[in-house]
């Protein structure tokens, strides 16, 4: 098996509580349709998903002394994640409101402060190694984008709803080789940020669009189209990273970038079947040890 591919950024213990409506911003009271608890994290999807592909994966991240971060250690550890977690004050916690169109509010319960410590030695041969570095937004990450750099390896990050303008995500944007987000809060046309990232130096941005599929843009500036896969949809949690997840398998494999694309729309389409962050997860959770 080839080196890991080195990943940095959340695994969060999430409850998950659906509903016919997202609350109005008025005191009111409103009956859930259903409510579950599982692993979150942005880092922790994207892990999930390439394990599943066949890749090593290694992820860093911050995960507290607590009942929830043990269990997110053992739920990892048991998808086969070579778990790299540093001594946290809390175990990232999100209560997220659904609705079954996919709309979401995230609230973060904790989130584990960066203890600003350098990167292990050991991290850094791993990033040195690797096929490919993702970096997800954190304060942890951050830290290490110099890093990362210095290593010359392909960086990949996910700017997720970035509206154009938040400074937290310029490091990344300036830093990554492939971007990519989601058309959320960007404005009606994601094109134009997606060509200056670009001529920044990015070699392909890439938006997913829900339903509408994905677009992208070269190195050379080609819009490239790919459709969303059609199937029932259970829960849209961790989508986005399986679809990115996806397109990183691929291209390691040699696909273009439309190959690509189609592949990670396929690997997306199997999340949305799961109430988990990956079909994995399914049998895993049906173990009392394992929840």
């Amino acid at each position: 098996m080839t080196a890991p591919i080195v990943i940095s950024g959340a695994a969060s213990w999430n409850r998950i509580v659906l509903l016919d409506r997202l609350p109005e911003p008025v005191p009111h009271m409103q009956f859930a349709l259903g409510e579950h608890e599982t692993i979150g994290g942005t880092s922790a999807g994207k892990a999930l998903g390439l394990v599943g592909l066949g890749h090593a994966v290694r992820l860093h991240t911050l995960i507290g002394d607590d009942a929830d971060g043990e269990r997110v250690r053992r739920l990892l550890a048991a998808s086969g994640i070579e778990v790299d977690d540093l001594p946290a004050d809390a175990t990232e916690r999100h209560l997220n409101l659904m609705t079954a169109a996919g709309e979401r509010v995230s609230l973060y319960l904790s989130t584990p402060a960066d203890p600003g410590t350098p990167a292990s030695a050991d991290l850094v041969q791993a990033m040195t190694d690797a096929a490919a570095i993702v970096l997800d937004l954190s304060e942890r990450s951050r830290g290490l984008i110099a890093t990362a750099r210095a290593t010359g390896r392909p960086i990949w990050t996910d700017i997720h709803d970035y509206d154009g303008t938040a400074e937290f995500h310029r490091p990344f944007i300036e830093a990554a080789d492939w971007i990519f987000m989601n058309a959320d809060r960007i404005g009606d046309d994601p094109l134009p940020f997606m060509q200056a990232c670009v001529l920044g130096g990015a070699s392909v941005v890439a938006c997913t669009l829900g339903a509408s599929g994905a677009v992208a843009v070269d190195a050379d500036l080609r819009v490239h189209r790919v459709d969303a896969v059609p199937v029932d949809v259970v829960d849209t949690n961790g989508a986005g990273d399986a679809f990115m997840s996806g397109v990183l398998d691929a291209h390691l494999a040699g696909a273009s970038l439309d190959a690509a694309l189609e592949a990670g729309a396929r690997h997306a389409a199997t999340v949305l079947t799961t109430r988990h962050l990956h079909p994995s997860l399914d049998a895993l959770f049906a173990s009392p040890s394992l929840r």
